[in-house]
């Protein structure tokens, strides 16, 4: 129970984490980007549950993978509802939180980032501006060079 209360709350972290930068990046200030990010983040914790309580040899991508295309097939009730909802959610959006999570899990777990100091968080913040920042940058750039815009 104690590692689906840590999924849970980490999930919460990154969905923040993903709101503001859907706010920020992308001027997306409704409740239906609120609504597609706790049906993402219910999706990954089942994943991750389903994983750890299966007896089966499936990593916990596969089965949210397939929980999202289960969910999100026409005749699934209610399945417009969550493609219109968590289709407000940007991707490099999401990407960002994760990216910089990735970074700081080198150091194994939150309580041995917690003894790295002040300056570790000052490093995850740029890490957090850099990529966001950089994902910008990037997808800048393509969408000009293809005509987009």
């Amino acid at each position: 129970m104690k590692k689906i209360i840590d999924w849970t709350l980490i999930l919460l972290i990154f969905a923040g984490v993903t709101l503001l930068g859907n706010m920020i990046g992308y001027d997306i200030y409704n409740w239906g980007a609120v609504l597609g990010i706790l049906i993402l983040i219910t999706i990954a914790l089942l994943g991750m549950i389903m994983e750890e309580y299966i007896p089966l040899n499936i990593p916990a991508v596969g089965y949210i993978a397939l929980i999202g295309i289960f969910i999100s097939i026409p005749w699934f009730p209610g399945s417009g509802y969550i493609v219109e909802w968590t289709s407000q959610i940007e991707l490099l959006a999401i990407t960002t939180p994760i990216l910089a999570y990735a970074g700081i899990s080198i150091g194994r777990n939150w309580m041995d980032f917690k003894e790295m100091g002040w300056k570790s968080l000052v490093v995850a913040i740029l890490v957090f501006i850099g990529t966001f920042l950089g994902s910008a940058l990037i997808a800048e750039i393509v969408l000009r060079v293809q005509g987009i815009i």
